[in-house]
């Protein structure tokens, strides 16, 4: 099962209808949980996401409203009793704030700290790219495997049926029946997540082919100043990061105070997202994955 869970999608400060930062993916066995803010724990309850199901927490930076809320998520994980290993991943240059932040939570988990401090596999599967924000801060891949697709009218034909299509799959070859014979190349599903970021090349890389990609989108179109002096993303910005690197899915977050209506946002970023599907986030959104591409 793929899904990912939205916690929160304000920026800086919550809002009456937006809280801080928080987003969990569900992806087949492992529960990612990314930037929980303040009140995490609380949406947490609302959204029906068990603490139990978290078995990796990803930091893009240790600004608060992404941070702050880790040490009540770990102290719930050790008051619902959760045995199995957990694995924080974060920017090592956040380090000091990192393990205060731990040192405020409940002993008693197996948390198993995981500095990162330049691009590239940081797990079986996820990846990180740096992103160009005030302080040191890495956006995160998650990559299924490339696999393939059996066609049953070749299977048929080839008379393979039953358990020796599993043989098949698991050894490569059955007799003279290759794999490759009875099966077209399957790309693997790609997650992308994008926060705190003025436009970079490694904005463009966690994009790049993914099926849903999450990214910020602080500011309008119209508020294009602001965002280059904090160095954030418009909404037009997000787009055309989705658009270029054709990402199937992009779900608009991190909304500015500033705006009550997030449809404007959305508006700008389907202006420049190409066939990219426009999705803006609200607090407690579940949101399948999208489906297979091809």
């Amino acid at each position: 099962m793929r899904e990912l869970v939205i916690l929160g999608t304000a920026s800086q400060v919550p809002t009456r209808t937006r809280n801080h930062n928080g987003y969990f993916l569900r992806w087949e066995r492992e529960g990612l949980l990314f930037d929980p803010g303040e009140g995490t724990q609380r949406q947490m309850i609302h959204a029906g996401v068990s603490a139990s199901k978290i078995t990796r927490i990803c930091l893009t930076h240790v600004h608060g409203d992404h941070c702050f809320g880790l040490p009540g998520v770990l102290s719930r994980m050790v008051l619902d009793g959760v045995a199995h290993p957990v694995h924080l991943h974060y920017p090592a240059s956040g380090g000091d704030v990192v393990r205060a932040l731990v040192s405020l939570a409940t002993p008693g988990l197996d948390l198993h700290l995981h500095p990162h401090g330049t691009a590239g596999p940081i797990a079986d599967g996820i990846e990180v790219e740096p992103l160009r924000h005030r302080i040191e801060a890495f956006g995160y891949r998650v990559v299924e495997p490339d696999g393939r697709t059996f066609l049953p009218p070749l299977l048929e034909a080839a008379g393979i049926t039953g358990p020796d299509v599993g043989l098949l799959q698991r050894e490569g070859r059955l007799g003279p029946v290759r794999l490759e014979d009875v099966s077209v190349h399957r790309p693997g599903l790609r997650f992308g997540f994008v926060m705190d970021t003025a436009v970079c090349d490694g904005a463009f890389a966690l994009a790049d082919g993914a099926d849903l990609l999450v990214a910020e989108s602080t500011f309008s179109n119209d508020d294009a100043a602001l965002a280059d002096q904090y160095l954030h993303l418009t909404a037009g910005q997000a787009g055309a990061l989705a658009g270029s690197g054709g990402a199937g899915s992009l779900v608009l977050t991190h909304f500015s105070s500033r705006y009550d209506d997030v449809e404007l946002l959305a508006a700008q970023a389907r202006g420049t997202a190409g066939a990219t599907t426009v999705i803006p986030a609200s607090d407690l959104d579940r949101i399948p994955f999208p489906s297979r591409r091809g």
